[in-house]
C-alpha cells in the first residue's frame, strides 16, 4: 500500500495531464527544451542540484534558463519580463525555483504574474508520507487543487480614503467550473474516491456561494466520486486532527494557499513537497513552493528535494516515465536511508553531498 502511494507522490495527475496534452513525448525522443527559472536566494543552488541529477539520470532535457529582470517591465508591471513569459509559452513546460516579491511595493507579485499571464489555472500539490522520514502522521495521502488565477489574489486593491484600503475578491463561474472539472477529472484519472470542496460560503454567500454551486454542478457529472463540502476553518482543524479522511481537495485561491502549506506540514514541510501549475493545452510550470531562505545562501545547506520532485512531476507530464521513476526512487531511497540528509531533514550533510548520494542511488 505504502509503495503504491509513494510511487504516486510526484505523479501530480500524470494520466490526466498527459491526456490533456497534445505533445506526445516518449523516452525515445530527442531532447526537450524546458524553461528553468533558478529563482532567488537558494534557488540557483538547488537548481544546479536538479540539473546535475537530471544529467546523471540522462533525462533528455535541455534547460532554457530565464532570469527575472532587475527593473519592473512596463509590459507586465512586474519583474517578470515579457521574454520570461514567452519562453514558457514557447516551450509549454517549465520548472521554477523560489522567488521573492518585495512586500508593499507598487508592482505585481512574481508568482501572480506567472499564473495570471500564463493562465495557470490549477495548482496541484500531492502530499504523501515518505517512508523513512518520521512525522506525526505516517499515512497521509491527499492532494490539494487550488484555483490559481482569481479570488483574493486578483491583485485589485485601492485606497478608498486615507487609512482605508479596499481589496476585491473576484470569483467567476468560468474559473470555478474549470478548476472543479479539473479536480474531478484528476480524481477519476488517479483512482481517487472523494473530492472535498473547501469554502466560506456561510459568510461570503455570493462569492464562495458561486464557487460551491459550480462544484455541485460538476459533481453531478461524476456520480462515482464522493463529493462533500467543508468550511475552511473546520477543514484546518480536521487536517491536524484526522487528516486521513481527505483525498482530493479543491478550493479558491487564498484557501488553497493556506491549506496546501498546512498539508505540507503534515508530511515534513515545504522542503519535501512538489507542486505543479497547470494551464490549457498541456502548458505546465512546476515549482518549489518554499521560500528563498536567504540565510542559507552560499552555505551548501539548502535542501533541493521539493524542486527535484517538482522536476519529476515535469518528467511525468512529458511522458518521460522511466527517467522520472529512476530519479524518484533514488531520491526517496536516499531519504529513507538517512545517511546523507540536509539539516532541515535531520541530517548533517550539505546540498552537494545530498546531491551526490541521490546520483549514487540512481539505478
Amino acid at each position: 500500500m505504502r509503495k503504491s502511494a509513494i510511487s504516486a507522490l510526484v505523479r501530480g495527475g500524470q494520466d490526466l495531464l498527459c491526456a490533456s496534452s497534445s505533445r506526445g513525448y516518449s523516452s525515445g525522443v530527442k531532447p526537450i527544451t524546458a524553461t528553468l527559472f533558478p529563482g532567488d536566494g537558494i534557488g540557483p543552488e538547488i537548481a544546479e542540484s536538479v540539473k546535475q541529477i537530471f544529467k546523471a539520470a540522462e533525462a533528455p532535457i535541455e534547460w532554457e534558463e530565464q532570469h527575472i529582470g532587475q527593473e519592473v517591465d512596463p509590459r507586465t508591471n512586474s519583474f517578470i519580463t515579457r521574454e520570461n513569459l514567452d519562453s514558457v509559452l514557447r516551450n509549454k513546460i517549465g520548472l521554477k525555483g523560489p522567488m521573492t516579491t518585495p512586500i508593499g511595493k507598487g508592482f505585481r507579485s512574481l508568482n501572480l504574474t506567472l499564473r495570471k499571464e500564463l493562465q495557470l489555472y490549477a495548482n496541484v500539490r500531492p502530499c504523501l508520507s515518505i517512508p523513512g522520514y518520521k512525522t506525526r502522521y505516517d499515512d497521509i495521502n491527499l492532494v490539494t487543487i487550488r484555483e490559481n488565477t482569481e479570488g483574493e489574489y486578483s491583485g485589485l486593491e485601492h485606497e478608498v480614503v486615507p487609512g482605508v484600503v479596499e481589496s476585491l475578491k473576484v470569483i467567476t463561474k468560468k474559473a470555478s467550473d474549470r478548476v472543479a472539472e479539473f479536480a474531478f477529472k484528476y480524481a477519476v484519472a488517479n483512482g481517487r474516491k472523494k473530492v472535498t470542496a473547501v469554502h466560506k460560503a456561510n459568510i461570503m454567500k455570493q462569492s464562495d456561494g458561486l464557487f460551491i454551486k459550480c462544484c455541485q454542478e460538476v459533481a453531478e457529472k461524476y456520480p462515482a466520486i464522493e463529493y462533500e463540502e467543508m468550511i475552511v476553518d473546520n477543514t484546518c482543524m480536521q487536517l491536524v486532527s484526522r487528516p486521513t479522511q481527505f483525498d482530493v481537495m479543491v478550493m479558491p485561491n487564498l484557501y488553497g494557499d493556506i491549506i496546501s502549506d498546512l498539508s505540507a506540514g503534515l508530511i515534513g514541510g515545504l522542503g519535501l513537497t512538489p507542486s505543479g501549475n497547470i494551464g490549457a493545452d498541456g502548458l505546465a510550470l512546476m515549482e518549489a513552493v518554499h521560500g528563498t531562505a536567504p540565510d542559507l545562501v552560499g552555505k551548501d545547506a539548502a535542501n533541493p528535494t521539493a524542486l527535484l520532485l517538482s522536476g519529476v512531476m515535469m518528467l511525468r507530464h512529458l511522458n518521460l516515465t522511466e527517467h522520472a521513476d529512476r530519479i524518484e526512487k533514488a531520491t526517496l531511497g536516499t531519504i529513507a536511508a538517512g545517511k546523507h540528509l540536509t539539516k532541515d531533514l535531520g541530517g548533517n550533510s550539505g546540498t552537494s553531498d545530498y546531491t551526490k548520494a541521490i546520483i549514487g542511488n540512481l539505478k
